[in-house]
C-alpha cells in the first residue's frame, strides 16, 4: 500500500477562508437590507391604504347616518318625570348633533334605529379636534322623552328642547382625529324666492335642515394620503315633523 504524498501548498490558508467569510457576510448583509427596505416599504404602502380607506369609511358613515334620520317626537319627561310638552327629537349645534338615525356603525342599515350624538371634543394632547359619535339603540318615545330636560325660547317663537350636553365615554367611537377645525352647519330651505340658508344652530323645532355639512380640515396635511374633508349630506325627511302624518 502506498502511502500518498501531500503537496505542501495544498489546502486553504487563513487569509483565503478571511476573504471567504467576509464575502458571505456581505452578501447576507445586502439580502437583509434589500429585504428591510422591501419590508419597510410593504409596511408604508399598508399604512397608506389603511389611512386611506378610514377617511373614505368616514365620509360614508356620516352620509349613511344623515341620510338615515328618522322622524321621531316624544312628549317631554325631565328625568322620567311629568309631561311637559311635545318636541322633535333633533339638535343641531356647531360642535355637536343628536338624532335618530337608521344606520349604524355596527350593523349598518341591517339592525335596529341607533340613537347617535357627535360630539366635537380636544384631541389627545390639545393636538386640533376629533370628531366622536356614541351610539344607543332607540328604545322608543319613553327613552327620547326623559332626554329632554325643558324648553327654551327660541328667535322663531316656537320653542326649542333642552339637551343634556354629549359625554365622550369609553363607547365612544372616533370618526376623525388630528383635526385643524370641525365644525357643523345646517340648511334651511326658504321658500322661492328667497335662498337657501346655512345656520350653525337649528332653531326650527318643527322641521328637520334639508342638509347638513361638516366641515373639517386635517391638523397636518399630507398630500400623499386621503384627507377628511367636508362632508354634506341630504336629509331625506322635508315634512313638518310635529304635524300628523295622516296620510
Amino acid at each position: 500500500m502506498t502511502r500518498r504524498r501531500l503537496r505542501p501548498d495544498a489546502g486553504v490558508t487563513l487569509m483565503e477562508l478571511l476573504i471567504a467569510v467576509s464575502l458571505v457576510s456581505f452578501i447576507s448583509l445586502g439580502i437583509l437590507m434589500a429585504m428591510r427596505v422591501g419590508l419597510n416599504a410593504m409596511e408604508k404602502t399598508n399604512s397608506r391604504f389603511l389611512s386611506n380607506r378610514k377617511a373614505i369609511g368616514v365620509q360614508k358613515i356620516l352620509q349613511s347616518q344623515i341620510a338615515g334620520i328618522v322622524p321621531v317626537t316624544a312628549v317631554c319627561r325631565p328625568d322620567g318625570g311629568e309631561a311637559s310638552g311635545k318636541f322633535s327629537l333633533f339638535e343641531g349645534r356647531p360642535d355637536q348633533m343628536r338624532f335618530v338615525s337608521s344606520y349604524s356603525l355596527a350593523e349598518a342599515s341591517r339592525g335596529y334605529p341607533r340613537l347617535a350624538e357627535f360630539k366635537v371634543i380636544p384631541g389627545e394632547n390639545n393636538a386640533g379636534v376629533r370628531l366622536i359619535v356614541n351610539e344607543r339603540i332607540y328604545g322608543g318615545p319613553f327613552m327620547v322623552g326623559s332626554l329632554c330636560q325643558g324648553f327654551a325660547p327660541s328667535p322663531e317663537g316656537a320653542p326649542l328642547p333642552v339637551f343634556p350636553p354629549i359625554q365622550p365615554g369609553p363607547a365612544s367611537f372616533v370618526l376623525a382625529d388630528k383635526l385643524a377645525y370641525c365644525r357643523i352647519l345646517y340648511r334651511e330651505t326658504m321658500p322661492p324666492p328667497e335662498p337657501e340658508r346655512w345656520s350653525a344652530v337649528w332653531i326650527r323645532p318643527d322641521r328637520l335642515p334639508s342638509a347638513i355639512r361638516i366641515e373639517m380640515a386635517p391638523l397636518a396635511p399630507d398630500g400623499a394620503r386621503l384627507q377628511v374633508m367636508t362632508v354634506s349630506a341630504l336629509v331625506r325627511v322635508n315634512k313638518w315633523v310635529l304635524g300628523p302624518y295622516a296620510d
